[in-house]
């Protein structure tokens, strides 16, 4: 007589997701504020949408995941920066716009569900929400036998913020003339990682834990692991000014496709290169791979993880109000004529 068979049998642990739930549960909660209206267990996450210090409230969303950066978290075991990653890479596709979180909501899929990894991971989405003041509402965890390999897992994330109409950050009112400014990235950030994969680990063949002249000492996989980070903070206290025209996220693409993505008709940037100190890791990538500027530029940040455009007048105004939050501000080229990206 054939023995019954249980979900168990087919790879999946309802009880295993239970107990991951009970980690996760009270990490969102150290999100939660008196806008959150339901608990972690509901069918659908509820946040209080009134808004009574905005004239026209707009709500603005953005999706996304941390690419091929996860195949480094499971190289290294390291898992809680990856949350970190997914949460401020969305908070910034936001506030390009000029949005401030509100709420954030994730999505974890695995083979085989590792309680303590999938706690690791929500940790690191805990931390960066209560970073930006932002909700973590929900989110789903799934284990999905025979899609994934042993030890590995997918993650993406959701994040909705608001800002009132007449503060959008839209680019309309950029200019000839107009500045840009930079502000500086950590590392990579979460994008370009095939290829960086592909020149140290293929190409040079390093181990993860290479420490490297050329990486100040450093270790390749800390480097390429530095948590993407947050410019909410040193862009908030700017955002209801009237001082930034425009912003733009320097993720996938580089700075030669995500700058044009703000910049009205006929318009174009001039970027002056060694006006930011470019981070070791770029010149390291660059040098193993023989790899052409243009290539570089449109496949990382180079070191600007975050442009803002304003007026030649009003440049002063964001530059001491960063620098006296103790961050760095680099002027590094201006608006011109033309179309795309020129870098000089």
């Amino acid at each position: 007589m054939t023995k019954p068979f249980s979900y168990r049998d087919a790879g999946v642990s309802i009880d295993t997701a239970n107990e991951a739930v009970k980690k996760i549960s009270s990490l969102a909660k150290a999100t939660f504020n008196e806008r959150t209206l339901t608990d972690i267990g509901s069918f659908g996450g509820m946040f209080d949408a009134r808004f009574p210090d905005l004239e026209e409230p707009v709500l603005v969303s953005s999706a996304d995941g941390v690419g091929t950066k996860l195949k480094l978290a499971f190289l290294t075991d390291t898992h809680k920066t990856i949350g970190q990653d997914l949460v401020n890479h969305c908070v910034g596709d936001i506030l390009v716009q000029g949005a401030r979180p509100l709420f954030f909501m994730d999505y974890f899929a695995t083979g085989k569900l590792s309680p303590e990894i999938a706690a690791s991971v929500v940790e690191g989405l805990s931390i960066a929400c209560r970073q930006n003041g932002c909700v973590l509402l929900g989110g789903e965890t799934a284990e999905m036998p025979g899609f994934y390999k042993d030890g590995e897992y997918d993650l993406a994330g959701f994040i909705v913020g608001v800002v009132d109409r007449r503060k959008v950050i839209d680019g309309s009112t950029i200019r000839p003339g107009d500045v840009v400014l930079g502000l500086p990235s950590t590392g990579l950030h979460t994008n370009g990682y095939s290829l960086a994969r592909k020149l140290f680990f293929e190409i040079a063949e390093y181990p993860v834990d290479t420490r490297l002249i050329e990486l100040e000492g450093a270790e390749v996989g800390e480097v390429l692991l530095r948590p993407h980070r947050s410019y909410l903070p040193v862009l908030d206290g700017l955002l209801d000014q009237d001082a930034i025209k425009g912003l733009a996220h320097i993720t996938g693409g580089g700075l030669l496709e995500n700058i044009p993505r703000i910049l009205p008709g006929g318009m174009s940037v001039e970027i002056e290169r060694g006006s930011w100190p470019e981070l070791p890791v770029f010149g390291a990538m660059q040098k193993l791979g023989k790899v052409e500027d243009n290539e570089m530029f449109r496949t990382f940040n180079m070191g600007i993880g975050m442009t803002v455009i304003c007026s030649r007048a009003g440049r002063r105004k964001i530059i001491d109000h960063i620098e006296g939050l103790g961050d760095k501000c680099y002027e590094i080229g201006m608006v011109v004529e033309g179309d795309g990206v020129k870098i000089i």
